[in-house]
């Protein structure tokens, strides 16, 4: 008796659905490494400047001991630079919610910090903290608080009227309008700058190792340049890059969870 699967079964869809959907979603990227293949082949543009995808991949993965090491370095100096900073921009949010001229102070200071790029800050950390893991978490902690300072703060200031107005017809003091009111109706603005923030982390954690080495894959690029090493300083710009791509997915899926349950 034949075993094949009748056309349109269960099992088929199933497997058809989600295929469906990551060809819809991803194609481009597909295209993106065919292309780039294709014109490495037919370019004749040296492999030392330009190496095919295949080789690439091929370090990636039968080299994936030279990578874990570095990786996992980068991503604990990423969360921990990404939950200090998110704190650090939920409290000076809340600062400057409670008092005019907090206000006036923070305001200005948190402006001048987002102006300055994050690659001119590393030699001035580094001088005043060392060349070691304690700058790289600074600088990280220092790109990613903004997005919480100002959607927090917009949240902050945008609460509904009517339950304001009950609150104070209640009498409610300010730390339990803050409390009960105020810091839930902030928190989808605080899971937005996660989801803005998480793939940054990730990327300004691996330009201070890479200026100030040490270890992570910004260190790890920058030795492997250094030894020409080309088909590793790709691979580790391809890590990067997926672990950025990574990082966002998942926020974005934190947020729309979350979302759901303050919403």
């Amino acid at each position: 008796m034949s075993t094949e699967l009748p056309r349109g079964s269960a099992p088929a869809r199933l497997i058809a659905r989600p295929l469906g959907r990551l060809v819809s979603r991803y194609w481009t990227v597909a295209a993106f490494v065919v292309a780039w293949q294709l014109w490495s082949w037919l370019s004749g543009v040296n492999q030392i400047v330009v190496p095919p995808p295949a080789l690439v991949f091929t370090d990636v993965a039968g080299n994936v001991g030279a990578y874990l090491p570095d990786l996992g370095w980068t991503l604990a100096m990423s969360a921990g630079g990404l939950v200090a900073g998110m704190a650090l921009g939920t409290g000076m949010a809340v600062a400057v919610w409670a008092s005019r001229i907090l206000s006036g102070l923070v305001t200005p200071l948190a402006l001048v910090m987002r102006s300055v790029p994050v690659v001119a800050m590393i030699p001035v950390f580094a001088a005043v903290l060392g060349y070691g893991w304690v700058t790289v978490l600074v600088i990280t902690s220092v790109a990613s608080f903004f997005p919480a300072f100002v959607f927090v703060g917009s949240r902050l200031r945008a609460a509904p009227r009517a339950a304001s107005d009950l609150m104070a017809v209640l009498g409610a003091s300010r730390s339990t309008v803050l409390r009960l009111l105020l810091l839930p109706h902030a928190a989808p603005g605080l899971l937005v700058a996660f989801r803005l923030t998480a793939p940054t982390a990730v990327l300004a954690a691996m330009l201070a190792e890479y200026l100030m080495g040490g270890h992570g894959l910004g260190t790890l690029f920058a030795q492997s340049v250094s030894f020409y090493q080309v088909d590793r300083a790709w691979g580790t710009a391809l890590v990067a890059t997926v672990v950025s791509v990574a990082c966002f997915v998942g926020a974005r899926g934190v947020e729309r969870w979350g979302i759901t349950r303050f919403t």
